[in-house]
Formats: structure tokens, C-alpha cells, sequence
């Protein structure tokens, strides 16, 4: 079911989702892979790089209403080991290279992280 959902998810992206995958596929970024819509344990994140550990999420204006929801999901998601960057989707759309250096600085500080996951 969440393979499903996480399929349906990838298929029908936001502007913002879109904009964030051509920076970070293909190893574009710190030369690390991510995958987008993955299922981790109960949720979908919208980016994750196993490798490192390391979930990119990006909200749109529900979210501020859901900060409670999110909050949680970004608790239990670093209860198994993985950092949770948050952006929102205007940050994307008018500062893609701020964002893509951001998730540089954390893939680089996330590879000296010992308690990163090595799988899903």
C-alpha cells in the first residue's frame, strides 16, 4: 500500500518537488543518491538519502496548520537514526541554490555521524 502511494506521489509531483529532484538526482549533490517518495517505516518522505541518513522535506501551506503532525513524523524518523531537513516550497521555488547548499552542508555532516542508518 505504501509502495502504492509512494508511486502515485512521484507521479503527479509539486513545482517545488520538481524544482528540489533536478538538483538532487543523479548524485548532483555531494555525490549522493536520493531517492524521492520513499517509504520509511509508516510514512513517505519526499527525499531521503539512505546513505547518509538524511530526509529532505518539502511543505506547502498545510503544513504550518499540521506543525504538531510533522513534528512527530520528524521524531519518530529520527528515533530510527535519520536528520530531517525541512523547507518550505517557497524556499525551493526562489532559492534552489540556498536549499541545495544546505542539504550539502548536512550530507557532509551526516557522513561523521556515526548513529546514520546504513538501510532501510
Amino acid at each position: 500500500m505504501a509502495d502504492e502511494r509512494a508511486r502515485a506521489l512521484r507521479a503527479n509531483p509539486t513545482d517545488a518537488e520538481r524544482k528540489l529532484w533536478t538538483v538532487l538526482r543523479n548524485r548532483q549533490t555531494a555525490g549522493c543518491r536520493f531517492r524521492r517518495q520513499a517509504p520509511i517505516g509508516r510514512y513517505i518522505v519526499d527525499f531521503v538519502c539512505f546513505e547518509r541518513g538524511l530526509v529532505v522535506e518539502v511543505d506547502g501551506g498545510q503544513h504550518a496548520i499540521e506543525a504538531e503532525r510533522d513534528d512527530v513524523r520528524s521524531a519518530w524518523l529520527e528515533s530510527q537514526g535519520y536528520r530531517v531537513l525541512r523547507f518550505w516550497n517557497n524556499e525551493v521555488l526562489e532559492n534552489a541554490d540556498g536549499v541545495a547548499a544546505a542539504i550539502a552542508v548536512a550530507l557532509q555532516e551526516e557522513r561523521h555521524r556515526p548513529s546514520a542508518p546504513h538501510n532501510r
